[in-house]
């Protein structure tokens, strides 16, 4: 997506900040490799080919006129867009005849093969944005997949509401790849798998693959139902990359989606899209069919918006945003593509491929340690089995869960309320809601040594949910930590309104106001004298730690360090403006809240504990016992199913 930012205000040369990046923990984050199986950012054994179609008269693009294989017919997608005078002139058509444009890597052989498409974002339509993800189209074909770059430039330049069109073009070059798969001699009969099709989007392009895959079941065009849809193809798989959300709503309302797997990836130097915006379509995803599928999402520090595409680079808003962005804090282009190798790859050979020994990677980025670029990460995952014991949408009551009967409490908790999750740009929550615990273990005083009872929050299950979900040997325990800087102050002792009476205290004391207030306010006012000024705290960047235990209906209780299955990583200050002070003025916040998903399963706490059954269930505590004061965001609290290949070396 390109777009003008509101930033010309910024004076560029002046006022230029230092640059600012975060201690890299990935030398201990990612410092091991527990996933043995081959690295799918490496290579296939298939000699690779290359191809184009499209419309044989493109006006200004050799490779779509003089070098089709196939020629495609042009689609009248007026309905959906609409082109200026100029954009016709520059083009030669107009959005009543779009040509169906593609460039192909394909792997040498019979098949069939899985088909892949992406499709790229808002750019310069004169400046051509498909050619920028040959990196992987290369791998693709390599590793056994057709993998088409389609051409959307015409859609591309000065506009606006036309995500709508982005997806419904996606679905009519599917059209053309069943045509070029049935057609009697054609050289691709038969070698497509049209039962395996998974759509990837950048940008704009990454809303698209959402709207595709909306429009893709539905009988007629939301917004106009005289354009009739017949499409129904098996797409099993979208991924976007640094994606917007919501330029585009079917009627009114968010894109929905059901029953697709799901992966976004996002930078955090994003110049673009400032805010993690795949989260919303993350969030809104169900899985109602009772089929195997997953959702993930991973986030990657210091990538930007541009260099996903080889031929965007890194000037996120044009090359005019060279005079406001700050691009020094930026990985190298191509540590920040071979992130998208391993991830895509994974993706589509788990959900196209049935490969599930690459499902550990979207649970836990630690596993694959050797293959990742040595930066931060954080990944969020949801599997198609997962039932949710909490995840705070469902009413206001913060003492009930959201499935029947569950119960939720907190024990010297400072904090503790449910709300939806901001994004860093302030552009509404992500769709998901979520409850802020905060504590503070140390009580108030000048002996800093005492410490109250360990703060805790716990979820309570009843027997009848145990039984109708079958807990058990195979059932693991799902939720998402996300940390803030909030630090509530220490905690209060509770008075004793009888301790001064057996003392012997004056009762007239105590009854007369006036002297009380008195005789305590010179002493404050002498102690508020000699109290020294506060020193300025210096921000922690040691990861929270904290525990889980759960117990059975026998009363066994087993904790585990948090700290075992995943990174509470405190939030990482980001800066992408140039200007001192213009991220803080513009975003309010300089960090984004990117929930961490930790997945352990019940068998681990009786590994612990031989004595704990996991048939029995009863309740989950997460014992703030090793951090002392915080507060964290907890959400998607819930149960899965998962097969044991889903886990690697116990996630210890």
């Amino acid at each position: 997506m390109r777009r003008p930012l509101p930033l010309a205000l910024l004076a560029v040369t002046a006022c230029i900040q230092p640059l600012r990046l975060a201690p890299n923990d990935a030398p201990t984050v990612l410092a091991r490799q527990e996933l043995f199986a081959p690295n799918p950012s490496v290579p296939g054994p298939f000699a690779v080919h290359t191809m184009f179609y499209g419309s044989g008269k493109d006006k200004h693009r050799a490779e779509f006129r003089d070098s089709v294989t196939f020629k495609t017919p042009s689609v009248d997608g007026s309905k959906l867009a609409t082109a200026t005078p100029e954009r016709k002139k520059y083009w030669g058509f107009g959005f009543d005849s779009m040509p169906v444009n593609g460039r192909v890597w394909y792997p040498e052989g019979k098949g069939p093969f899985p088909l892949v498409l992406i499709v790229h974002g808002n750019h310069d339509m004169k400046d051509y944005s498909d050619p920028g993800y040959a990196y992987l189209g290369e791998l693709f074909a390599s590793r056994g997949y057709i993998f088409a770059s389609v051409d959307e430039n015409f859609l591309n330049g000065g506009i606006s509401g036309e995500n709508d069109a982005r997806g419904w073009m996606l679905l009519q070059h599917l059209k053309s790849w069943k045509t070029f798969n049935d057609s009697v001699g054609s050289p691709f009969q038969g070698r497509v798998d049209m039962n395996n099709i998974a759509l990837m989007g950048h940008s704009r392009g990454g809303e698209a693959v959402a709207v595709a895959a909306a429009f893709n079941k539905l009988p007629r065009y939301p917004d106009n139902a005289n354009l009739i849809f017949d499409f129904n193809f098996n797409i099993k798989a979208i991924a976007a990359i640094a994606p917007v959300d919501g330029q585009y709503t079917p009627s009114n309302k968010p894109t929905p989606l059901e029953n697709i797997n799901y992966l976004v990836i996002h930078g955090s130097h994003d110049g673009d899209v400032s805010s993690f915006m795949g989260l919303k379509q993350y969030s809104r995803i169900r899985y109602t069919d009772g089929k195997p599928g997953f959702k993930a999402a991973v986030w990657m520090y210091r990538a930007n918006h541009g260099q996903w595409n080889s031929t965007w680079g890194s000037y996120d808003g044009g090359p005019q945003s060279a005079r406001y962005l700050d691009l020094r804090g930026l990985l190298p282009e191509e540590e920040q593509r071979q992130m998208a190798r391993v991830f895509l790859s994974a993706f589509v050979d788990a959900t196209l491929k049935g490969k599930s020994e690459y499902l550990p990677i979207f649970r836990d980025h630690r596993t694959i340690g050797n293959w990742l670029p040595k930066t931060m990460y954080a990944t969020r995952f949801q599997d198609a089995d997962f039932r949710a014991l909490a995840d705070f949408s469902e009413d206001v009551d913060v003492t009930t869960g959201t499935a029947p009967g569950v119960t939720i409490s907190g024990d010297s908790l400072a904090t503790w309320k449910e709300a939806v999750m901001p994004l860093r740009s302030g552009s509404g929550g992500v769709g998901g809601y979520a409850t802020w615990i905060g504590w503070n273990n140390r009580l108030a005083g000048k002996d800093t040594t005492k410490f109250g009872p360990t703060a805790a929050y716990r979820v309570t299950l009843p027997d009848s949910l145990r039984t109708a979900w079958a807990v058990g040997t195979g059932t693991a325990l799902e939720f998402s930590i996300a940390v803030t800087n909030d630090k509530p102050s220490a905690r209060k002792v509770a008075k004793d309104s009888t301790k001064k009476k057996e003392a012997g205290d004056s009762t007239t004391a105590k009854s007369d106001p006036v002297k009380s207030d008195s005789a305590k306010s010179k002493p404050k006012a002498k102690e508020k004298e000699k109290e020294p000024k506060p020193k300025k705290e210096v921000q922690d960047s040691t990861p929270v730690e904290l525990s889980i235990e759960v117990t059975d209906a026998a009363g066994i209780a087993v904790a585990l360090p948090v700290s075992q299955y995943g990174v509470a990583r405190r939030p990482l200050d980001v800066t992408v403006l140039r200007r001192a002070g213009a991220d803080k003025s513009r975003f309010g916040s300089l960090a984004e809240m990117i929930p961490q998903t930790f997945v352990i399963r019940l068998t681990d706490f009786r590994e612990k504990d031989p004595r704990f059954d996991p048939t029995q269930l009863r309740q989950i505590r997460w014992l703030f016992d090793k951090t002392q004061a915080g507060t964290i965001v907890l959400s998607d609290i819930g149960l899965s199913n998962i097969a044991p290949t889903f886990f690697v070396g116990g996630a210890k």
